[in-house]
């Protein structure tokens, strides 16, 4: 096959290109063109076999599996590029190709500076060739075909041709509980074929196509956003292991600061567009889980954050024939940042948390495991051993000192809440791997003191000096800011009713920080590429207000529209007054009036039975205003009728759901202590769920197992009624539905009624104001520094 052809030639060039650098290091003059023809030679390959998966997709070649696994002819031509890194195969070779560009970026400036080029790719090359070595045809390549291994495909998406010929019989099953006919489709059946003049392109008319939840237009940018973020935490990295490997630690400083800025913006981009996707998909109304995988990509960008200000000190405390301070920290963190993007790989990709997060793949296999968690622990070693060989080469500027009240502080101490906050998301991000979980509390807990610690150590350090401050002329500073602060917070909490003394320093802090930093702009001499980190700053403020505002004025019910009648919810009139069915009746339309004062808007959430998985998909509509969204999702629709009935409910972690008579809410997830060793060995083990269930006044608990699809008939009391668990994923939203409700005692039809769950969300458009203000900041910053 050409395209893991040309992946091998690949993978076997960035070696030669590794092999040549590393003599040319040595002193080996020669080598170094043969290096960089090595390189080149990569990017060639990788860009064409690129190119190449597009061709295949584009033009559905169903006969390569990943093709087959991820598209079919139905999609949009958007769409149908985006399943490119629909799957793990795709993603990764998304992230090389991003690599490989950004070696050649790196490569033209070094030579354009005539600096030490071997010693940089010697760092860089290394994160390109791990990535190689995953899509190699021997682990996951995107070029494999079909019939590679033994698959049993629905025969739906044979041509039907080929299913009458006589040869084709044998390899025919039928699933007696599904009712479904498979062809089992492997070489033997391929040799058959093609001894009875069949090509392989002949065989399969459609594929799978893309899952439902991922056709979405957000869904489109956020994966390549993201994977150019972990791309391009691999240049940091690849500086910090130049500075080691020369033993010089000056000059990366000016060199790494660009990088890291657009480490700091694209991925944190990524890690956003992510949450704005599951906030208009998902239709739990929330645009962040703290799922383990979503944790994951956000440790390495909170550990990229506080790099950029530790860089920031080492900047300005170095001085002719010294180094600065926190030389080691500096190399360290700059290190990190790259091994916890292979760690979130590690997590995301592994399978290891296949049972504990919704994004996690499930399928990687034994040899994707084991490369990827080698490769976590052969960068971890080269960084550690590295650092300690030059460790007493690692002295800083002894003479340079500062005292408390000083910017210096301030960055550091900002850079320690930094890096604890990324330490607390990391111990609940890892606790899956040792079969235990973590609450979602335990990140609010844990993070709301450090988010008040760290806006007030932005305000005050912008009123610091460098070495050493005045403390009179700092407080008389930051007394008109610190005035304008408490005052706007007192508006500000007794407008949203806001009693939470912690939510309080919260809504205090942001202001003080944006307060600040509004005034220091006014104050500047309006030099626009100076005012990146104010700018930021601001953006951050505007960010967390949203989100704690947002979380604690959200108001929500759950509502059964009887068609036509008239409910209402925080002031508005709420009507359900039937559905359009489209694309070619296999979608239906809901229309949900809702009437506000004198206006009258229709939403129209959507729900239809996915030919992808069978499962019934419900999307929701956003009303998007000013100061609020009304947010409406869809449960479930009965259409009126004599026959049993059929009744969804939908269960998120936390949140109390009104079944028949009694109120239950899922209060978390029970794995046994011997999960992940079960995991590990492919063996089955129990997932119980906790609900609490509330009668009158009194409240009982009850354990469920709710991953035995053998067993998922489950009663929550001793009345009879069952219930049939549809899905769940354990970032805490379980599906169920009651399978015996009937037609009531009269005998009379059931009304036709929409069961939809609404809210309204103040201020949460906050949210994306503070993350677009945070970019652009950072552009600012980005423009600044590579000047």
């Amino acid at each position: 096959m050409l395209g893991n052809a040309i992946v091998v030639l690949a993978l076997l060039s960035s070696l030669f290109s590794l092999w040549m650098y590393f003599r040319s290091y040595k002193g080996d003059k020669e080598a170094l063109n043969k290096a960089r023809i090595g390189f080149h030679l990569t990017t060639v390959l990788i860009i064409f076999a690129s190119a190449l998966l597009l061709y295949f997709i584009v033009t559905h070649q169903y006969h390569i599996k990943y093709v087959f696994d991820y598209s079919d002819s139905n999609l949009t031509f958007g769409l149908l590029l985006s399943t490119f890194f629909a799957g793990q195969e795709g993603s990764f070779l998304l992230w090389v190709l991003f690599s490989v560009i950004l070696g050649v970026i790196l490569l033209i400036q070094y030579q354009k500076k005539n600096e030490s080029e071997a010693a940089l790719m010697l760092g860089y090359l290394p994160t390109i060739i791990f990535l190689l070595v995953l899509i190699t045809p021997f682990m996951k390549s995107p070029f494999n075909y079909l019939w590679s291994d033994t698959n049993y495909i629905e025969t739906r998406f044979i041509n039907q041709t080929v299913l009458g010929m006589s040869a084709v019989k044998n390899f025919l099953f039928n699933d007696g509980e599904s009712q479904t006919t498979f062809l089992k489709f492997g070489d033997d059946l391929i040799q058959i074929l093609k001894a009875n003049g069949v090509s392989s392109d002949q065989i399969l008319i459609q594929g799978k196509g893309l899952n439902p939840l991922l056709q979405n237009f957000w869904m489109q940018i956020h994966p390549p956003i993201l994977f150019l973020g972990f791309a391009l935490a691999g240049v940091p990295f690849a500086f910090a292991f130049s500075s080691l490997v020369r033993n010089e630690y000056k000059s990366w400083v000016d060199k790494s600061l660009p990088w890291v800025i657009a480490v700091a913006l694209v991925l944190g981009l990524g890690i956003m567009l992510g949450g704005y996707w599951a906030y208009g998909v998902l239709g739990w109304g929330g645009y962040w889980a703290w799922d383990p995988v979503e944790n994951a990509s956000l440790v390495p960008w909170i550990i990229c954050i506080a790099l950029l200000h530790t860089l920031l000190l080492q900047k300005q405390s170095q001085i002719e024939n010294k180094n600065g301070k926190f030389i080691k920290t500096n190399l360290f963190l700059a290190g990190f940042t790259f091994i916890l993007v292979i760690y979130s790989t590690f997590l995301t990709r592994s399978g290891i948390l296949a049972d504990a997060s919704v994004h996690s793949f499930t399928d990687p296999g034994s040899l994707v495991y084991n490369v990827l968690l080698i490769s976590l622990l052969t960068f971890l070693f080269l960084l550690i051993s590295a650092m300690f060989i030059r460790r007493k080469s690692l002295s800083v500027n002894s003479a340079y000192s500062y005292s408390l009240l000083s910017r210096e502080s301030g960055l550091f101490y900002g850079a320690v809440v930094l890096i604890g906050s990324a330490l607390s998301v990391l111990l609940g991000t890892s606790a899956p791997i040792f079969g235990q979980s973590v609450e979602i509390e335990f990140y609010n807990q844990m993070n709301l003191p450090l988010a008040v610690i760290m806006l007030l150590l932005i305000a005050f350090t912008l009123y610091l000096n460098w070495k050493n401050t005045d403390q009179k002329i700092f407080v008389k500073k930051l007394s008109v800011s610190l005035a304008l602060s408490i005052l706007l917070t007192v508006i500000v909490s007794l407008s949203a009713a806001v009693s939470n003394v912690l939510y309080i320093l919260l809504i205090f802090s942001s202001l003080f920080t944006m307060v600040t930093n509004v005034e220091l702009i006014i104050r500047s001499n309006k030099n626009v590429m100076l005012l990146g980190g104010h700018v930021a700053h601001i953006g951050f403020g505007i960010f967390l207000i949203g989100v704690l505002l947002s979380a604690i004025l959200n108001s929500s019910a759950q509502f059964e529209l009887i068609k036509n009648q008239t409910y209402e919810f925080n002031g508005k009139e709420i009507k359900f007054t039937g559905f359009t069915a489209f694309d070619s009746g296999s979608k239906y339309q809901f229309n949900v009036e809702v009437k506000d004062g004198g206006s009258s808007k229709i939403a129209n959430p959507v729900m239809f039975v996915s030919s992808y998985n069978n499962s019934i998909m419900r999307e929701p509509h956003i009303m998007v205003g000013a100061l609020y969204d009304l947010y409406i999702s869809p449960v479930s629709y009965n259409e009126g009728t004599h026959q049993n009935t059929e009744t969804s409910y939908s269960f998120r972690k936390g949140y109390p759901v009104k079944v028949a008579d009694k109120e239950i809410m899922f209060v978390k997830f029970d794995m046994p202590e011997d999960a992940m060793a079960k995991m590990m060995n492919n063996e089955k083990f129990d997932l119980t769920g906790v609900f609490e269930i509330k009668s009158g006044s009194d409240i009982i608990t009850k354990n469920i197992v709710i991953n035995d699809p053998e067993n998922n008939i489950i009663e929550f009391d001793d009345s009879g009624k069952k219930y049939v668990i549809n899905s769940f994923d354990v970032s805490g939203v379980i599906q169920i539905t009651s399978i015996n409700e009937t037609e009531d005692h009269t005998g009379h039809n059931h009304n036709e009624t929409l069961a939809i769950e609404i809210s309204e969300k103040p201020f949460i458009n906050l949210v994306w104001a503070g993350v677009i203000v945070m970019a652009i900041g950072l552009t600012i910053v980005y423009a600044r520094r590579k000047e």
